[in-house]
């Protein structure tokens, strides 16, 4: 949890430009994940709505993706330090500027996936919006419509995420894989 905390406070500090886009993107998928499980939790037991099951079930999954999706944001501001050390890397001689050259391919593959799994966890909280939008206690309206748009956010800006760090990919058939999977998750 403090590696997290540390990861956030991170965006917000102006003058650390570590990390930044993906971190953010990712914890806005978490607020917008909390936020569906708070509308369905306010929607069971509610005459005329569905079943609490139906409720319990988005909440529950909700807050796993919370979870899924604060630890992201850690796990991009991660990704981002190890292709700066990948790229601090020796490279005076054959040898160590290849091994520089595949830690920092190694590096950058790992930079695309993390945002691209997070882009996953966002979509699926926008899913799970869109189940709730259909029958859920419209006294949570305003929330439902805050989680729709930080999942929005979130989504969009973890494929912003991963679209940068294609070009640095330069295995062809590894760099097309990536953006298929992200296509699928965008559409």
């Amino acid at each position: 949890m403090q590696k997290n905390i540390q990861a956030f406070l991170r965006v917000l500090d102006a003058k650390d430009n570590s990390t930044g886009g993906g971190t953010a993107s990712s914890v806005a998928g978490a607020m917008a994940a909390g936020l569906a499980a708070m509308v369905a939790r306010l929607s069971m037991d509610k005459e005329g709505l569905a079943p609490t099951q139906t409720y319990q079930s988005m909440a529950s999954e909700a807050e796993t993706l919370c979870t899924e999706l604060f630890n992201g944001g850690q796990e991009d501001a991660a990704a981002f330090d190890r292709v700066a050390r990948a790229y601090k890397m020796p490279k005076d001689t054959a040898d160590t500027k290849g091994e520089r050259s595949q830690a920092i391919q190694t590096a950058m593959q790992h930079a695309a996936e993390v945002p691209l799994s997070n882009a996953k966890r966002c979509r699926r909280v926008l899913e799970l919006c869109q189940r709730l939008e259909e029958n859920y206690n419209t006294n949570a309206a305003s929330d439902l419509e805050c989680a729709v748009l930080l999942a929005t956010a979130g989504l969009k800006g973890c494929a912003a995420n991963v679209r940068i760090n294609l070009p640095y990919i330069k295995d062809q058939k590894t760099r097309r894989d990536i953006e298929e999977r992200l296509e699928s998750v965008i559409e």
